[in-house]
């Protein structure tokens, strides 16, 4: 283990696209295998390789090449070039997420309708998105290297991804549904009686 940690630094210098998409691919489908885990199911393994599927294809290699660019179109680290990376990020990237991972998560299940989560669940998730990403691709674009900012937001992606994928499942795609399931299951695990 100490060893692969060490090595991961020249691999990111050395390979950078595949070490931050794979790093960004596990743990987004990490992030849906705690989803699983809090809801209290059975694993589905299913599941968690289409998360992988749409997280490795897309997510993670679009995060790679539009760093780039943003970085490429906007250089540097003051305060005007940070804040109009997260506008541009916030304007352009996470409509383009939010809407690949619905879509594609629907297409790997097999549903009739592609479209239909995209339709009711985009603007909740995209409104609970900036609530919570700009302040990550802040300080991701003001103290981050650039080969490293796809597996720093892969880190962040770790607990969106908990989130887009029971919002996927169960939710509406706002937070306030993700929190009223939390207080339930805190609830319903202190009235059950204690096991003998």
């Amino acid at each position: 283990m100490a060893r692969w940690w060490r090595a991961l630094p020249s691999a990111a210098r050395r390979f950078p696209w595949p070490t931050n998409v794979l790093l960004y691919g596990a743990l987004f489908s990490a992030g849906d295998a705690l989803q699983q885990r809090l809801s209290g199911g059975p694993a589905d393994w299913r599941q968690t390789r289409c998360v992988a599927t749409v997280a490795v294809t897309f997510h993670a290699n679009f995060n790679y090449g539009w760093q780039r660019l943003l970085e490429r179109a906007l250089p540097g680290r003051t305060p005007r070039a940070v804040l109009a990376k997260v506008l541009c990020d916030q304007a352009v990237a996470a409509p383009v997420a939010v809407t690949a991972f619905y879509t594609g998560m629907s297409i790997l299940q097999g549903k009739d309708d592609i479209f239909l989560d995209l339709k009711q669940k985009f603007w909740n998730t995209y409104k609970s998105g900036l609530m919570y990403w700009p302040f990550v691709q802040l300080t991701n674009f003001s103290l981050v290297p650039i080969q490293w900012r796809t597996a720093y937001t892969g880190l962040y992606g770790f607990l969106w991804a908990t989130f887009l994928c029971y919002s996927q499942q169960s939710g509406d795609g706002t937070l306030t549904s993700v929190f009223t399931f939390l207080h339930q299951k805190k609830a319903s695990e202190f009235e059950k009686p204690p096991e003998k």
